[in-house]
């Protein structure tokens, strides 16, 4: 799970729960397929024999291992001047430079920034900080590298000739080679095979233990792989015992009930339940937070600590048993429609002094009520009204974006009001990438209360 809310119970939250268990798996399939040889820990520098390229190749295959989100700081970063409980959703970069060597190999130097969202008991103290990598990252793609070399094609030629002895070993001889007729004691006539001056060495007897110095040299080999085999296996079974104690307290944790979710990234997180309320953070898709209260329209969750924000309800999964769209926002989407009707449009000069649309040509759109004593035509069916109007707007906004920089709609009413929106406002908000809530935090309204839809706490 990520989330800027600190925990709220004993209990791990899920979505930790899954990145964990993704963080678990790839570092057993690693060890189970590692070989000897292995680097020296906490090395942020290797050097391998490879030349230059066939390592800059073998990075470029590693380049999505080499920047990615993190599930948990610990393990990962060392402690600065907040404890890493207190940082969320943190994301690492890793870079790597390479050089030749003297010999043909090639050096690999690797460097990783960490980053964070430090959230402070004081809204105004949070933001993204830069932490100091503990090496665990670089370490592990550096493993990975060597272990991409060691597979790939050429890694054995690299490595040595295949007719090299073992130390203390002597060539045996061969026929397929035919020394010069020029060595002393050799004879050859005609086509005749060479004849080899030195007596031919002689057999060992039937039932002797025949040994050298390269079975003793392959015998500690063996030895020395079998020790590492067995190391890497106890390590690997640790590893699977730990994902499956993880997977064991996933299934068993009961959910909190209290939780709400953001449905898209970009949420706004704000200080009061208002349009105009100042907005604290953008929330990222997935976050979740404590419920503490909410009404039609409104969210109060917990941040972290004491610090407390309000989310627009229909940007949440709301939990089990409560609907993310109140009874009253549907009723208002449906009766929009009846209650308003566009008297004027025309292109003008922005009415205001707001500092995105001064002086700038908009679309005006006036609109006036059907009935003028309507009593359900308040802020929420304002901003239905409004929200279709954009939609149905938006195709001649774009058209012509050298002329138009925005729109404003004046509801022409004893108790109206103006909103006004800029052109990428909308069009982030046609594209997706802006909620409701986020558009009507990005427009502006004019008077700011006569748009608020702040209800009562505990409302339905």
């Amino acid at each position: 799970m990520t989330g800027r809310s600190l925990p709220i119970a004993p209990s791990i939250p899920r979505r930790l729960l899954r990145a964990a268990l993704r963080a678990v798996f790839p570092l057993v399939v690693l060890l189970v397929a590692v070989q000897s040889g292995s680097p020296q820990a906490g090395s942020h520098e290797r050097t391998y024999r490879q030349s230059k390229g066939a390592v800059e190749k073998a990075l470029k295959e590693l380049q999505p291992s080499m920047s990615g989100r993190l599930p948990a700081l610990e393990g990962f970063a060392s402690p600065g001047d907040h404890p890493l409980n207190r940082y969320q959703r943190a994301y690492y970069q890793s870079a790597a430079q390479v050089s030749s060597t003297a010999s043909g190999g090639s050096v690999v130097r690797v460097n990783t920034k960490v980053t964070a969202w430090y959230a402070d008991s004081i809204p105004s103290h949070s933001g993204y900080q830069l932490l100091t990598s503990n090496g665990r990252l670089e370490s592990d793609l550096l493993d990975q590298l060597t272990d991409l070399l060691a597979t790939s094609p050429g890694a054995a030629s690299e490595g040595g000739s295949s007719g090299d002895s073992f130390p203390g070993s002597s060539p045996a001889p061969t026929s397929a080679k035919r020394p010069s007729t020029a060595a002393k004691g050799i004879e050859n006539k005609g086509n005749q095979e060479p004849t080899l001056s030195a007596p031919m060495p002689r057999l060992p007897d039937a039932g002797r233990t025949f040994s050298s110095s390269a079975d003793a040299g392959l015998s500690a080999q063996q030895l020395a792989d079998s020790k590492n085999s067995l190391k890497l296996d106890r390590t690997a079974t640790g590893l699977q015992a730990e994902a499956a104690s993880l997977e064991e307290v996933l299934k068993n944790q009961a959910h909190p009930k209290n939780l709400v979710a953001i449905k898209k990234s970009g949420t706004p997180v704000v200080a009061t339940p208002s349009l105009n309320g100042k907005t604290l953070f953008l929330a990222s898709a997935h976050d979740e937070f404590e419920m503490l209260d909410f009404n039609v329209d409104w969210v109060h969750v917990r941040i972290s600590g004491l610090s407390r924000g309000w989310i627009w309800r229909t940007s949440l999964e709301m939990p089990e048993g409560i609907s993310d769209i109140p009874q009253a926002g549907a009723s208002a989407k449906l009766v929009a429609a009846d209650l308003f009707q566009v008297t004027r449009e025309e292109t003008a000069p922005f009415p205001g002094d707001w500092e995105p649309l001064r002086g700038k040509n908009v679309k005006i759109i006036s609109v006036q009520k059907i009935q003028e004593n309507e009593t359900d035509s308040g802020a929420r069916a304002k901003l239905e009204f409004a929200k279709s109007l954009l939609d149905k707007n938006y195709a001649e906004l774009a058209a012509k974006s050298q002329e138009l920089a925005g729109v404003v709609l004046i509801f022409d009413s004893v108790d109206g009001g103006m909103i006004a929106a800029t052109l990428p406002t909308v069009q982030q908000w046609k594209a997706g990438t802006l909620s409701d809530a986020a558009l009507w935090h990005q427009c502006y309204f004019d008077p700011p209360e006569t748009f608020n839809v702040a209800g009562p706490a505990g409302g339905q």
